[in-house]
């Protein structure tokens, strides 16, 4: 049975094929290609990876994601198709699953998103349920830089704490638009924003996510 992290791997490396090499995405200054180096040096080179979090590897992440792009872009995006190697955590189902259904989620719509004729997808009820189950067991963490309370909440009521504090500001929207907005897309989310308004402008402002 196919999960929900490789059939977004699979729409992922789709948009990418279909965009072509030097298309924008939503990743600040990324091209398609830098976003497809990034996929891929996060599955297969976690030695170099860790320098998303860890600020003494960074230089390290850049020169090993740079020598990434400059590979065929058609290669690039085969390996992203393929998915990790075999000895590679990623490769595990339920690892991948948990670390990759909302990556490659957010990164789909990264590339999607920045095109001028972009449409809505429509994300059915399962798949929905999924991404909120997530946003629960993470919204702290990716709302933790918000510069005051935060709150996501479903069209159908279901609400998950992102951060604590006043004033308030409650953002309404699908679990994919929740997602998006939560992990800096802010701009890009469909979503609605209640409460005062200089709250609502610094969220929307705020340097969300990971």
């Amino acid at each position: 049975m196919s999960t929900h992290a490789k059939r977004e791997r699979l729409l992922l490396a789709d948009l990418l094929e279909a965009a072509g090499p030097d298309a924008p995405t939503l990743c600040d200054g990324w091209t398609t290609r830098d976003l497809a180096a990034h996929v891929v040096v996060r599955e297969r080179r976690p030695d170099a990876a860790a320098g998303v979090l860890l600020g003494p590897l960074r230089d390290r992440l850049e020169r090993v994601q740079a020598e990434f792009a400059a590979k065929p872009y058609e290669e690039l995006v085969q390996l992203v198709r393929s998915g990790p190697p075999r000895m590679s955590p990623f490769s595990i189902k339920q690892v991948d699953e948990g670390a990759n259904t909302v990556e490659f989620y957010v990164h789909a719509e990264d590339v999607r998103r920045a095109q001028p004729d972009w449409t809505p997808r429509e994300i059915d009820p399962v798949f929905a349920n999924a991404l909120w189950a997530r946003l629960e067991k993470t919204a702290r963490l990716v709302g933790r830089r918000s510069p005051g309370g935060l709150v996501v909440r479903r069209p159908n009521g279901q609400t998950a704490v992102a951060h604590r504090g006043t004033p308030v500001v409650t953002v309404t929207g699908e679990p994919g638009e929740l997602t998006l907005f939560l992990y800096g897309r802010q701009a890009a989310a469909r979503v609605e924003l209640d409460g005062d308004e200089g709250a609502v402008a610094a969220v929307l402002k705020a340097r969300l996510g990971v």
